[in-house]
């Protein structure tokens, strides 16, 4: 059986009709398929590669890493260089307030976990989450997860979650003295890259203050450069109580965090004790992984240029077959009258040796989050083929 028939046959599948490309290896901003055909990546594995596929100084991070130790204990006991390594780098990078850090596998398990430190501090029950906001497939993010149809089939989920308008001041009343946190993503990714205003991020963090309630941030998409920050906070002015991190974390390996400050950290470890436990979380190979993609992108200016990038890109996409893009750095929406016209086009681009992608819920709109470094060459090239992309599909659809 070749490993196209074991896909489909042996190995679960997430959806009736994935991507199928074979890949035999991958570097930079491009994946190459078994065949050797060149695939443009417009969206760094869904914001993950945000240093490209294979940076040297983090491939070079991860061997020397497997050359000393891999598992050798779980999270917590033992003092290990890479995640004391880690700890320090996010303290550094990190306004003060998020500078004690628990290192986890995914994005969804350092929502779970955040959920579970918020409820601990507070003993309090109450969430309340936004409307569009995605944080995970796992049964409590998806409980603070908005899309109803990937939840219905798996309910019941957690008690006492309540969903307000996302950039709706009005809303901010929902949060009471009964919440123990307001989960929200900086930007909110899924629900196809909706930027808060100044204002409502200002009022959110108020109203937290206010009602004693911990804020929750949601970077997992927009952490370590994506937005033109290191972090979508700081656009707003604002720290959260609990950050939640992955995807472009550790350059490719499997990693996620949760951060906050020592004294709300502290009571997951009594009463009881092990109040969030991991086998795997903060592995050493993944760690030594993220310290290094946290200098590459330090020492290689990605922040700095990551607009200018954007904003290239925003402009030659530039389409009469386009309603709207929405952009916040290196993270856009690219919006159509309808999900069939957007299917056709991400397919098609695909085809044409471009990797775009869909929002589970935005339809109407594929995401581009391409690696932080891409070249202004492969920016223009990758542009060039979704813009005759475009003219196609439209002109078949006439």
């Amino acid at each position: 059986m070749n490993n196209r028939d074991t896909f489909f046959t042996l190995q679960a599948q997430t959806s009736p009709h994935p991507m199928g490309i074979e890949v035999s290896r991958a570097e930079g901003s491009y994946i190459y398929g078994s065949d050797g055909r060149a695939y443009l990546d417009l969206i760094s594995g869904i914001a993950v590669s945000n240093t490209g596929h294979r940076h040297p100084r983090v491939t070079a991070a991860v061997k020397e890493q497997v050359d000393r130790y891999m598992h050798v204990i779980p999270y917590g006991e033992f003092i290990q260089t890479p995640q004391a390594e880690l700890a320090r780098k996010l303290a550094e990078i990190l306004p003060p307030g998020l500078d004690n850090s628990y290192f986890v596998n995914s994005g969804a398990e350092a929502a779970e976990a955040a959920l579970k430190l918020a409820k601990r501090y507070t003993g309090r029950r109450k969430l309340v989450s936004c409307i569009g906001a995605y944080h995970g497939s796992t049964h409590g993010a998806l409980s603070v997860s908005s899309n109803e149809n990937k939840k219905y089939h798996v309910r019941p989920l957690l008690p006492e979650v309540y969903f307000m308008r996302y950039n709706r001041e009005e809303d901010l009343t929902l949060i009471d003295e009964k919440t123990a946190a307001v989960i929200a993503e900086s930007v909110q990714g899924d629900a196809g890259v909706r930027i808060p205003d100044m204002a409502y991020m200002k009022t959110l963090r108020k109203r937290c203050d206010e009602t004693g309630a911990l804020l929750i941030l949601d970077e997992i998409q927009t952490g370590f450069g994506r937005t033109g920050k290191m972090f979508a906070f700081e656009h707003f002015d604002i720290v959260p109580d609990i950050l939640i991190l992955a995807k472009g974390m550790a350059g490719g390996m499997p990693m996620g965090a949760f951060v906050s400050r020592k004294e709300i950290m502290d009571t997951l470890s009594r009463d009881p004790v092990l109040g969030h436990i991991t086998t795997f979380g903060g592995h050493p190979v993944c760690c030594a992984a993220a310290a290094a993609n946290i200098d590459v992108i330090r020492d290689e200016g990605l922040v700095n240029t990551c607009e200018a990038k954007g904003a290239l890109l925003e402009s030659l996409l530039r389409h009469r077959g386009i309603t709207e893009i929405r952009r916040k750095g290196m993270m856009l929406a690219v919006e159509f009258e309808s999900a069939d016209l957007v299917s056709k086009i991400v397919d098609r681009c695909l085809q044409r040796g471009v990797i775009t992608f869909y929002f589970l819920s935005c339809p109407e709109s594929f995401r581009l989050a391409p690696p932080l470094n891409i070249t202004d060459a492969d920016l223009r090239k990758g542009a060039e083929i979704i813009r005759k992309t475009i003219d196609d599909v439209l002109g078949e659809a006439k």
